[in-house]
């Protein structure tokens, strides 16, 4: 009674730190709702940068393939590659989801080295990065988790539950806490990465405004890309471990 009584309060104390806030946000009120309209509106500009450069590139596809066709069939394989590898052999329904993750977060992290979001004023705060904001990559961390149980479970059905009492049942409260500390570092990785990258630019412009920023532009559009990469196998690997059952 006492260890849930605990776990109770722990929630409570949780759920009043969520809402504690740095910095000012702009907000809009949808009914009794507030949506935070700096993450959806960067968002909505990245997903509308995919969604335009895929239908330009596909609408009309050339017998001698042109350079957005090479460029898009060559990040198609790399993808598949990166699943295949992670996943095994069963890859083939999971290169779309691993492939939005993958292209979303790119897009993302780039869009905070090369977009002046700057320019843009608010009412309240500033536009950046949707990966700059802890509310995108906990979302993409949750679809991860969802996106590895339902593969587990949908292979192995029930049977995907034993997974937590193996080697030894002793193992427990450790595998299932595992599963917690999955999407926490996913998240914390890449959002800590790219509001790093972003301030130190910052910092460094306010400073020395003329040359020395651009070469650690240059290192942010790298190490971006590299998060990107990086979250990407890693989910893929999350989903072909739950599928496989092995650790």
């Amino acid at each position: 009674m006492n260890v849930l009584l605990c776990s109770i309060n722990t929630l409570k104390r949780l759920y009043d730190l969520s809402a504690v806030e740095v910095g000012q946000h702009f907000y809009w009120q949808i009914g009794d709702f507030q949506v935070h309209a700096q993450v959806l509106i960067t968002s909505w500009v990245v997903i509308a940068i995919l969604l335009v450069s895929a239908i330009l590139v596909v609408r009309n596809p050339q017998t001698i393939p042109t350079f957005g066709q090479n460029f898009f069939e060559y990040v198609l394989e790399f993808i598949r590659d990166v699943s295949k590898t992670q996943i095994g052999e069963e890859y083939g329904p999971w290169v779309p989801f691993i492939g939005t993750l993958f292209l979303f977060i790119f897009v993302s992290n780039w869009s905070g080295a090369l977009l002046p979001w700057k320019i843009i004023q608010l009412p309240h705060g500033e536009l950046a990065a949707p990966t700059n904001d802890i509310n995108t990559t906990v979302a993409l961390a949750l679809l991860t988790s969802a996106a590895y149980f339902y593969a587990g479970l949908s292979k192995k059905g029930l049977a995907y539950f034993g997974k937590y009492i193996q080697p030894t049942p002793i193992l427990l409260p450790i595998n299932i806490l595992e599963d917690f500390t999955k999407p926490l570092s996913l998240s914390f990785r890449l959002f800590g990465n790219i509001l790093a990258d972003e301030l130190v630019v910052v910092v460094l412009v306010s400073l020395v405004p003329l040359v020395v920023p651009i070469p650690v532009m240059f290192l942010g559009l790298f190490t971006s890309g590299i998060q990107a990469l990086i979250f990407a196998t890693l989910a893929a690997a999350y989903i072909g471990e739950s599928m496989e059952g092995h650790h």
